[in-house]
């Protein structure tokens, strides 16, 4: 089970056991990070589950779809590393991943 690092929009690191088969979103939400509102429940609809990703993963992540493309264009805090939590499986490449939750819009 890969260990990633979640940083909170106060900048507080936790480790936290990423189970595969599941989201980034997922394993956030249900670590308790009630920061990441992900309002859709993973649908991706809704932009509020935004994250920027360690930038040594980002080649390691499947494309981004048009959908979070668009989605992803509404956020004042979007730079090269956002994606959408809920678009990203978790995998054992994310080992060591760094997940940073943007700040809400």
């Amino acid at each position: 089970m890969p260990q990633i690092i979640v940083v909170n929009q106060s900048g507080e690191e936790t480790n936290v056991e990423a189970p595969e088969g599941r989201t980034l979103m997922e394993v956030i939400r249900d670590e308790g990070f009630d920061e990441l509102l992900a309002l859709c429940g993973g649908c991706c609809s809704c932009a509020t589950c935004h994250v920027h990703i360690d930038p040594a993963y980002m080649d390691k992540l499947p494309t981004m779809t048009e959908d979070e493309n668009d989605l992803l264009d509404s956020s004042d805090h979007r730079n090269e590393y956002s994606r959408l939590s809920c678009q990203v499986p978790v995998t054992a490449v994310l080992e060591g991943c760094k997940v940073t939750i943007a700040q809400e819009d």
